[in-house]
């Protein structure tokens, strides 16, 4: 069972990308490269209520993947922080969706995504020492790499800096996709290291209690 909610990480992934072009291509006139995700889901745009679903069933994938990372987590010995992260992404991602652009809520949950968005940052963190979740560790530390390039990349646009904005100011749709994608490639990495962790972890507890019986 732990291991079927982990696979909800890269369903989640998935559902991001198909979910977004699905919706796009069902309204007019919109550019994946010049605008933004929220655009797609704004109040009385085509595709605003099948936006506010694709976002509440990806937060409930995210819930879902949180639960079965934080029993491997602690299977491991590590701590299952990481996960309270990735519920807290969720959280945000459903209320970005309910409440559409230009809610006054919907950038407040948008803002809140900063918090989730730490979250290969503390999975590398609270995994640090433990010699079986060392690929863990390496990937989410290169993930988290990413992530921040993309949050900084994403904040061009609140300074608008003369010699920057106006080289990415066509391509914002991608800029923040980058950010987006970058995450949630981490979640789905993540849980298949942690699917690959957690049956290593029980390979070598079948051993030692195999060599533990033989030597009774």
């Amino acid at each position: 069972m732990k291991s079927i909610r982990l696979w909800f990480g890269p369903i989640a992934f998935l559902l991001f990308i198909a979910g977004t072009f699905a919706i796009g291509s069902i309204t007019p006139g919109y550019s994946h490269v010049r605008q933004t995700v929220s655009e797609l889901g704004e109040v009385g745009s085509p595709g605003q209520f099948a936006f506010t679903a694709l976002l509440c069933l990806i937060a409930v994938c995210l819930a879902i993947f949180a639960s079965g990372a934080a029993r491997s987590l602690r299977g491991l010995g590590c701590s299952a922080f990481p996960a309270y992260f990735v519920v807290a992404l969720a959280i945000s991602c459903a209320g970005v969706g309910i409440f559409s652009f230009p809610h006054p809520l919907h950038n407040v949950f948008g803002l809140s995504e900063t918090v989730g968005l730490q979250a290969p940052l503390v999975a590398a963190l609270v995994c640090w020492r433990v010699p079986r979740a060392k690929q863990v560790v390496v990937f989410s530390v290169i993930m988290y790499v990413v992530v921040l390039v993309a949050i900084v990349v994403n904040l061009i646009p609140v300074v608008r800096p003369a010699g920057l904005w106006p080289l990415i100011k066509s391509y914002f749709g991608v800029v923040q996709r980058f950010l987006f994608l970058s995450w949630f490639a981490w979640c789905a990495g993540y849980a298949m290291l942690l699917l690959k962790a957690g049956r290593t972890n029980n390979s070598i507890q079948r051993t030692q209690t195999r060599y533990a019986g033989s030597r009774r």
